[in-house]
């Protein structure tokens, strides 16, 4: 798109990466205080027990300052799921417990005057389980453990069923995964000098971390203080609070700043996961190829606590209305409590889910009737004309929006040469090695409008030495947010992106944000609200010169950090900014608060070659492509770095990535030896295309493209999979030995 824009659409490098290429970024892992201590969280061994917990002989060891249980600490329950007042989800949580409910679950914390010390003494805790029945898996949940249900529908899918000249069964399911973030799980608290109880966290929202705290330690949300610092990693994994609320705990009553890190192990049990899902796909369609009538049925597996029970199972059957315009619809989501490790936010919230099983089963449907499934794809997704009709969510969601999706379908065929290689591809084969290739599409959203308050506050401010101080409540994950926010200000204020400082946000300083970075709403809403915040000042600029050297508002101009007229005195911003003081008393700046005004969908198409061993089992990328609608690309450089690790990581779900629990509840992918991530020799080369056709209410036309990035490639190699082997994979991952298995079946 890019039309004549000065800054949006650039390659600008982003002013952290140097130092963090080179190591000189300070994590809080790297945070040294005065007095500070060192925790160890104790997590249980048992997946469910009442713990006895003996700390005599730990609290005997030099170095170990004190030793928390459930006994000591406040018996509040809360959500860590919960990001405002206005939750109604149940607290089930608490900061430590008594009863252990999964492998990983919170029930001590030791600190020491270093790491070492508080090591010594987790190891030498008495601890007592005495076990209770387990359930684990979504089979041994379902006739008990139901969580929440949900249903959403269009049309009447039995008279769809009807008219439908053949009807393609699929199902298959998609495993726990861990975020694998570089960085661990990490926090630093303390209570300052005028009593606040201050934390420092790699968090995606500062004011979650408060409410959540507030609510677990009885507090008033004034007196705790949530700083946010850079952070190695998240794709959602620290979206909930889990080490803050015990942090500040453990800070308010030894009267010491206190840190805690987990290690590898910790990570993957006692935090969040990506939710399992079981699915059922029932979709009919005519010998034409067109889709009357599809039935989602999914089961989510919960884990052990509330946490996002109700939210994945709605935000993923959404998302089944988004993509592809099917009259007649129904999804049924339900999760079920488990005693595993509690499901979370992770990259793509739903997406991945809603899309892995239903993917597959669209290659299915096409190839029962012959079709090309590129044009099967074409023929039932949403064409951008409905949206000049006004056309809205087939549920009454917000607007779809200028719905790409086949664009995105039709120029990744093209430049894929999708027609060309199906013609040839099984020419590759030999006795070994069979080739394949896939396609999947995906859908995603922009922001949570009509189903939570999706609003934030902006303060914009000129400086008197030229600068631009941009207040917003922002959370750089490692993705360049800060980058963006500065290239879109510096887009309406003409002025380099270098001289605009955005902070990323403290509830303290930073202005009220309503969900922080969740739902893909990051560029959309809360890059909409610095756009808007910088016209207003530019408006505002324009009055004050015009009033000032008495021309009118049109004829004022602003370029490179200088604001003037043809027939005035042109002066940089600084000097303006103080001219406008001592003429205006007033400061140049500009507040206000901007609430979303849709939530378009974004749309992705992936197309895949494979290369199976069929004798190990082996898959190799021989070619990969992705096309995303992204309305306009703000910088191409983090989009196609966003576009190509959501790959990776998509991939890793299809490949080989699955957290693994035994009939009692005993985690066996603890560590990186044994639960598999694609590592950097292994990751394919992502080629990346934008469709760049703009988004009415995006900032410049911008819209998401992060969480989307981690959709497609999965279901796209599953079917390049199934369609070198001629099998029907539909359990994620595909491992070596369930293609053998499918193979020798």
């Amino acid at each position: 798109m890019n039309s004549g824009f000065k800054y949006i659409g650039k390659r600008i490098n982003r002013p952290d990466a140097r130092d963090k290429a080179l190591g000189r970024t300070k994590y809080i892992g790297d945070m040294k205080l005065h007095g500070m201590l060192c925790g160890k969280l104790v997590t249980s061994k048992k997946a469910h027990a009442v713990v006895q917990i003996d700390t005599s002989k730990a609290l005997a060891i030099k170095g170990v300052r004190a030793v928390f249980t459930y006994e000591d600490v406040p018996k509040k329950l809360y959500n860590s799921n919960q990001w405002y007042s206005g939750s109604a989800d149940k607290e089930d949580e608490l900061i430590l417990h008594k009863t252990a409910k999964h492998v990983g679950d919170r029930i001590a914390l030791v600190l020491g005057d270093n790491m070492e010390a508080a090591e010594r003494g987790r190891k030498a805790l008495i601890i007592e389980y005495e076990e209770l029945p387990v359930i684990i898996g979504l089979e041994a949940a379902s006739e008990t453990n139901l969580c929440f249900e949900k249903e959403f529908s269009c049309g009447s899918v039995e008279s769809g069923f009807e008219k439908a000249d053949f009807i393609i069964e699929d199902k298959g399911s998609t495993p726990k995964i861990h975020h694998a973030a570089i960085e661990n799980h990490v926090c630093v608290a303390e209570v300052d000098t005028f009593g606040n109880l201050l934390i420092w966290s790699p968090c995606q929202v500062v004011f979650q971390v408060q409410h959540v705290t507030a609510r677990a330690l009885d507090m008033p949300y004034d007196k705790i203080r949530v700083v946010k610092s850079y952070m190695g990693g998240s794709f959602g994994g620290k979206t909930m609070p889990i080490l803050e609320p015990i942090c500040g705990f453990a800070a308010l009553k030894t009267g010491r700043p206190v840190k805690i890190i987990m290690d590898r192990r910790d990570s993957i049990s006692a935090t969040r996961t990506r939710n399992a899902s079981v699915q059922r796909v029932r979709t009919g369609i005519t010998k034409d190829g067109k889709i009357v009538a599809r039935e989602i049925e999914i089961d989510f597996d919960g884990g052990a606590y509330l946490t996002n029970s109700a939210g994945i199972a709605v935000a993923s059957g959404k998302k089944a209305f988004r993509a592809y315009d099917i009259e007649n619809q129904k999804y049924v989501g339900r999760t079920y409590y488990t005693n595993t490790t509690p499901g979370g936010a992770c990259r793509g919230y739903g997406s991945p889910q809603i899309h892995a099983i239903s993917e597959i089963n669209i290659n299915n449907a096409a190839a029962r009737i012959g079709m090309d499934p590129v044009d099967f794809r074409i023929l039932n997704a949403f064409d951008p004309q409905e949206y000049e009709k006004g056309a809205v969510d087939q549920i009454g969601m917000p607007a779809i929006g200028n719905a790409r999706l086949k664009d995105c379908l039709t120029e990744g065929k093209e430049h894929f040469r999708w027609r060309e290689r199906m013609q040839t591809v099984k020419d590759k084969n030999t006795d070994r090695y069979a080739y394949g290739l896939g396609v999947a599409a995906s859908a995603h959203g922009n922001g949570y409008l009509n189903s939570f308050p999706d609003f934030t506050n902006v303060a914009i401010q000129i400086m008197p030495d030229g600068r631009v101080f941009v207040r917003i409540a922002i959370h750089d994950l490692g993705c360049g947010t800060v980058l963006t926010m500065q290239q879109i200000a510096a887009e309406v204020l003409s002025i380099s992106p270098e001289l605009i400082n955005v902070p990323e946000a403290d509830t303290h300083q930073s202005p009220y944000d309503s969900a922080g970075t969740q739902a893909s709403r990051v560029t959309y809403v809360c890059g909409g609200a610095v756009k808007e915040a910088a016209e207003e000042l530019k408006k505002k600029m324009a009055q004050m010169y015009a009033s000032s050297f008495s021309c009118k508002e049109e004829e004022v101009k602003f370029e490179d950090g200088i604001i003037g007229s043809e027939y005035a005195e042109h002066m940089n911003y600084g000097s303006f900014a103080t001219f406008c003081e001592k003429k205006y008393s007033t400061a140049l700046k500009a507040d206000l608060e901007y609430k979303a005004k849709a939530n378009p969908s974004v749309y992705s198409a992936v197309f895949i070659e494979v290369k199976v061993d069929r004798y190990s089992g082996m898959v190799e990328i021989e070619d990969m492509l992705v096309v995303q609608d992204a309305g306009q690309v703000i910088n191409p450089t983090l989009a196609e770095g966003q576009v190509q690790g959501g790959a990776q990581m998509s991939l890793g779900m299809a490949l080989c990535e699955e957290i693994v629990y035994d009939e009692k509840g005993n985690l066996k992918t603890d560590n990186f030896s044994k639960y598999h991530i694609i590592n950097a020799p292994s990751m394919q080369e992502v080629k990346t295309l934008f469709i760049e056709k703009g988004e009415p209410m995006g900032p410049f036309g911008a819209k998401s493209v992060g969480e989307l990035a981690a959709v497609a490639p999965a279901p796209a190699l599953m079917n390049a999979i199934n369609h070198a082997l001629g099998t029907n994979l539909t359990d994620y991952p595909a491992t070596p030995e369930k293609i053998i298995e499918a193979l020798n079946n």
